[in-house]
């Protein structure tokens, strides 16, 4: 070969070379342009309690650390007397839900070394412990107006408790919570059990819920300690049982039913996304086989099919009723959550 065809074999092999790194920048450009515009939208919407909790620890695994603190600061500053954080505002029946502000509280006191945040997360601590109300056998209930329980609560409440030191009171709250609402038949959660009624308040599999289970178990599996090998276990297999229940659903979209078992209800987004979570954090912590990433990165594209040239994303369980598709503020954190855990996994 003479040295002017080895150039142009040279230059043609550099130049596919170069195409695929062009391509793969611009598809990475993308993908954070996306994640921008729906970190925008997610900071536009009003937000109550768990809704102020879950959309700061979206920015917490986005590494916004400066924009946690600023979260932190909020729910610090309408903390209720008892000790609720970010309840002052439209949050006053809620009793788990502001739990979910206490991990981006007690980050803002390590990032910062201000002592309120520490404070205030021990308020919080202390009221899931010696106040808040519970079932006769020590379960939290998720509202003050009702004994009721709440698959909503097993994200808010247990991985609070575990990163605020008390790992053995998250693991008895979720092993409580799945025993008042774990289907086995469905493998699925319900929603609501009432402890005066002895009778479930909402039977129906509601995907969100089911996402909010598997999640919350996530995040929990996450901050037990490591003599604690045997509850870390049990946890996962848990989150596995109610993967395989809700994947049984998925649709050929990528996509779930409200109640995921009843296909005449609407169409929704948030569960694709809450689950690629899931999936995608077990799979990194290598508790969970890669087979389920197909199924995570076919939910993923569901949710981005979703999102509109504002970074709303469409089809969830809607503000300010949830009863029906449209925004909320947790649609928007969990296709951040979803991204961050995608990104980590992928590495």
């Amino acid at each position: 070969m003479d040295r002017r065809s080895f150039v142009g074999v040279t230059v043609m092999g550099g130049a596919g070379s170069l195409g695929q790194s062009v391509a793969h920048a611009a598809a990475a450009t993308k993908e954070r342009s996306v994640v921008q515009k729906a970190l925008f939208g997610m900071l536009s919407v009003q937000r109550r309690a768990w809704e102020q909790g879950v959309a700061s620890q979206a920015l917490l695994e986005q590494g916004e650390e400066d924009l946690v603190v600023l979260m932190a600061e909020e729910a610090v500053l309408r903390q209720l007397p008892d000790g609720r954080l970010a309840a002052g505002v439209a949050s006053d029946e809620a009793v788990t839900d502001p739990a979910s502000n206490g991990e981006p509280v007690l980050f803002a006191w390590k990032k910062t070394g201000d002592r309120k945040y520490k404070d205030a997360a021990d308020r919080m601590l202390a009221y899931l412990i010696d106040k808040a109300p519970k079932t006769s056998d020590g379960i939290l209930h998720h509202i003050n107006t009702a004994p009721q329980v709440w698959i909503d609560a097993m994200y808010m409440a247990p991985p609070f408790l575990a990163v605020a030191g008390r790992p053995d009171e998250a693991v008895k709250q979720v092993e409580g919570f799945r025993r008042y609402l774990w289907n086995p038949e469905k493998r699925l959660f319900s929603h609501i059990w009432s402890e005066a009624a002895k009778a479930f308040q909402r039977p129906d599999a509601w995907g969100v819920g089911n996402g909010w289970a598997a999640a919350g178990m996530t995040r929990v599996i996450a901050a037990l300690p490591e003599s604690m090998k045997d509850e870390r276990e049990r946890l996962r297999g848990h989150v596995r049982e109610v993967l395989d229940g809700c994947l049984t659903h998925v649709r050929a979209d990528g996509l779930f039913h409200d109640v995921v078992d009843r296909p005449e209800t609407f169409v929704e987004t948030n569960l694709a996304q809450m689950l690629s979570y899931t999936i995608y954090r077990g799979v990194a912590g290598g508790w969970l086989d890669r087979a389920y990433l197909a199924p995570a990165e076919r939910m993923r594209q569901a949710a981005h099919s979703k999102v509109d040239p504002y970074g709303m994303v469409h089809g969830v369980c809607g503000s300010p009723m949830f009863d029906r598709s449209g925004t909320a503020c947790e649609g928007q954190a969990f296709f951040l959550l979803m991204e961050a855990a995608r990104r980590d996994v992928m590495r």
